[in-house]
This record gives structure tokens, sequence and C-alpha cells, in this order.
């Protein structure tokens, strides 16, 4: 019974490791932009909100929205299989899953950035790291994972 306990805190202090870097890197794609192009920090609200390419910025927007929702459905068939099948990989397998789909829309608002300069990127980086935050593992789903009930 201790072996299985320390597995379960093992498992997740790990998940809760990769949940953090997978957050960092947010903020280090925000650093490479300052870098490379500071001047899309300054606002300019005489340009209009949906940019010169105002069908490409609403499919960006369509696509980081279903990447959004597509997260929470994954996860979610993830840590049910985790609990069905009783095995705590696929718990981990979710919570890489749900972020990495989080991290994709804020690479969108990197597309958005270097291809086209485009001023509100920020919005898509706000809801990468928001999905990304609402996805910090929780113990429960571990232990549903490792004990047969």
């Amino acid at each position: 019974m201790q072996n299985e306990k320390t597995n379960v805190e093992g498992t997740y202090k790990t998940l809760v490791i990769i949940w953090f870097a997978l957050l960092m890197s947010q903020i280090m794609f925000l650093v490479v932009i300052f870098m490379t192009k500071p001047e899309v920090f300054k606002l300019d609200f005489s340009k209009p909100p949906l940019g010169e390419n105002a069908v490409l910025v609403i499919a960006f927007a369509v696509l980081a929205l279903a990447n959004f929702g597509l997260s929470f459905v994954m996860k979610k068939r993830s840590y049910e299989q985790a609990a069905t099948e009783q095995k705590i990989a696929f718990v981990q397998t979710g919570l890489i899953i749900a972020c990495a789909l989080c991290e994709a829309i804020s690479l969108l608002g990197m597309v958005l950035v270097f291809a086209f300069s485009y001023q509100f990127f920020f919005l898509w980086f706000a809801l990468g790291i928001f999905g990304i935050l609402l996805h910090f593992p929780r113990r429960d789903n571990v232990i549903a994972a490792s004990y047969k009930k």
C-alpha cells in the first residue's frame, strides 16, 4: 500500500512539473516576441481591430477556440480511459495533449505576430495561458487511475 501511495505522489509531482514547464514555455514565447518585434507591444487603436487580414484573423480565432474546447474533450477522454484501464500513464498523456492544444493557440498568436504584425496577438496568448492554467493537474485523477474500486 505504501508503494502505491508513493507512486501516486511521484506521478502527481511529475505532472505538476510538466504542467509548469508547459506554462513557462508560454512566457518564453512572449519574451521571444518582445526581443524580436517589440513594436507589436505598442497598441495603435487607429488600425482596424481585425487588422489587414480580417478573414485570416477570424479563421485563427475559430481555430484557437476549437483547440481550447478540444483540449478539455481530449483530456476528459484520456482521464476516463485511465480510470477504466487503471493506467496512470493515460493521465499524463491527457495532460500533455490538453496543454499542447492550448500551446498551439499561443503558436497561432506567434504566427499572427511574425507573419502579419497583428497587434492583438496577445488575445491568443491569453486564451492559451488561461487554458493551461485550467488544466492544472489534480491528484484525484491520478488516484482514480491507480486504485481499483
